[in-house]
């Protein structure tokens, strides 16, 4: 049995370790286009920054090592230009010496991966414009920083790549402007989360131009929709495409987006041939609709399961849920499932929360503050989503709650999860525990919610109360106009102070408090309304004023 795998790097090296385990006889040829094998493309931003030192270190495999280790005639720097389905070959041109020869095969794993977007417009040939998904990539930019001592960088596209790029060209020690034809930074994210991440970008030194496409490179200037600012060099980070022609070619099925279209078995419409990675469509997890979910994970897990199909184990790829995870400076961003823009896409009737936990228990030193948003399915509780911005403790939160998903939990088995605690690593009350307290409280009934956008359409005209319950010292720095003041710890002795008869929109700093006052009001009769993510999250998202650190407060 023999198998050619073109592509080398995660789904195609991942698809020939597992196929020689498998199988110690099997005959397996890995063509890659590149020079390199194996390499650690999430790793390629921090040798840019000096996080990584030694290049050596973004190579996982060699051909070489691969060869001893897992036998595979590994061929780089031999580019698959046709594939022949009738006579079960493949046209290979060896980039060395331009020979071309025809490589035959019983089974044929396709995992191209993707390329980066370069836009249409002037200037993007540039000798100072670069893009970042490969080694050669990589070194040319850390070239272009050692000998032409650039000032100013521009990166063009605020997605994971992009930020991630953005934190290591400041380390570098260069001038870091981010421009994003969206809203917000990070597409995975809501734009109330990005928000906490904006304001610490910013505090970083690195600008932000939201809103705000590129139109042309002009030397060292980058001309947006609004406005020109200084580019001693520009990183276009703008999205990728799956690189998908070879397949088109052969009459291999590809959707509208060019993605190749692939069962659950990571076949395609043709006989003996497999296609895994960033170049193929996949069925998101939670809503069950085709996605193009570029990732290195779900790549290592498709290379896997066209491993085992070919070696006869009936293995199946069950969905892309899309769980990520971003180092920015000190601060971590992770995400898994659907935000509300697709949950909405995918006709989902959902409710939110949001909570504002410490990473471990607040007496310990350095318990730091996490903001956390979670969305599920009104209709089966179901989790579809979360969201979390914060330091220490970020992607662990995050991963129960990504395996919380993949099994089907809802969001109030949240509540019932056994986490480890001491006081340095959580809190007897896990913030993942808080996160299904909180959403099981609305769903059971026990508070209602308002959201920071419908702030502004509250009336002001006395027809419902609104109640701030924060100390006078967190009044004093700042406040929404037109919620009377009364501490939580007064409100009981000052009770008379709130009408009866109309409903109450009540906030603290986080939710918490507010919560509380909620309880003691509905106590007493009162129809009562809670600010999800309070004062904190409002000023954020509507004000993008400043607020305190993720210290601990409540």
């Amino acid at each position: 049995m023999k198998t050619v795998i073109i592509g080398g790097v995660a789904g195609g090296a991942s698809a020939a370790a597992r196929l020689r385990r498998l199988d110690e006889s099997a005959e397996i040829v890995m063509l890659e286009r590149g020079g390199y094998i194996s390499f650690a493309n999430c790793g390629l931003p921090y040798y840019i920054g000096g996080a990584i030192k030694e290049k050596e270190k973004l190579t996982l495999q060699t051909p070489e090592s691969f060869k001893a280790r897992f036998n595979v005639d590994v061929r780089v720097l031999n580019e698959a230009v046709k594939i022949n389905p009738d006579t079960k070959t493949v046209t290979v041109k060896n980039l060395n010496t331009g020979e071309m020869y025809d490589e035959s095969y019983d089974a044929l794993i396709l995992s191209p991966g993707a390329a980066p977007i370069k836009p249409n417009i002037e200037g993007a040939d540039g000798s100072n414009v670069f893009t970042l998904r490969n080694i050669p990539d990589t070194l040319a930019i850390k070239t272009y920083i050692d000998e032409k001592h650039p000032k100013t960088a521009v990166v063009v596209g605020g997605g994971y790549i992009g930020v991630e790029t953005a934190e290591n060209l400041k380390e570098a020690g260069l001038d870091v402007t981010i421009a994003e034809v969206a809203d917000h930074l990070i597409a995975p994210l809501d734009a109330d989360m990005a928000a906490d991440v904006h304001r610490y970008i910013k505090s970083k030194g690195i600008k932000l131009m939201l809103n705000n496409g590129i139109k042309a490179i002009k030397g060292n200037t980058a001309v947006l929709n609004s406005g020109e600012i200084p580019a001693d060099m520009v990183l276009l980070s703008v999205g990728v495409r799956p690189e998908t022609q070879l397949a088109k070619d052969c009459g291999i099925a590809t959707n509208s987006r060019g993605c190749i279209i692939t069962d659950t078995h990571m076949r395609t419409g043709i006989e003996g041939v497999y296609a895994v990675g960033d170049a193929v469509e996949v069925r998101d997890f939670v809503s069950g609709a085709p996605s193009f979910i570029p990732l290195a994970g779900p790549a290592n897990k498709q290379g896997r399961i066209a491993a085992d199909n070919i070696a006869g184990i009936a293995s199946e790829y069950t969905g892309t849920q899309g769980s990520a995870v971003l180092k920015l400076f000190d601060m971590t961003v992770a995400t898994t499932g659907l935000n509300e823009r697709t949950a909405a896409a995918a006709g989902i009737d959902y409710d939110k929360t949001f909570t504002y936990s410490a990473s471990h228990a607040s007496y310990y030193p350095g318990a730091m503050n996490m903001s956390v948003k979670a969305l599920w399915d009104k209709k089966t509780l179901k989790i579809l989503g979360a969201q979390i911005v914060g330091f220490d403790g970020v992607d662990k939160r995050l991963d129960v709650i990504a395996s919380a998903i993949r099994f089907g939990a809802k969001i109030t088995d949240l509540t019932e999860l056994e986490l480890c605690y001491a006081p340095p690593f959580g809190s007897a009350k896990d913030p993942v525990n808080m996160l299904g307290f909180v959403a099981e409280n609305i769903v059971t009934g026990k508070v209602k919610q308002f959201f920071p956008e419908e702030v502004a359409s509250l009336p002001r005209d006395g027809s419902v109360t609104l109640l701030d319950v924060r100390t006078d010292a967190e009044r004093a720095r700042g406040s929404i106009d037109g919620f009377m003041h009364i501490p939580l710890d007064s409100l009981r002795g000052r009770i008379s102070e709130i009408p009866k008869d109309r409903p109450v929109y009540v906030h603290c700093h986080s939710g918490l408090r507010s919560y509380i006052a909620c309880r003691i009001l509905a106590g007493m009769g009162y129809d009562c309304h809670n600010l999800a993510g309070g004062w904190r999250l409002y000023e954020l998202v509507v004000n993008e004023r400043a607020v305190p650190e993720y210290r601990c407060t409540e």
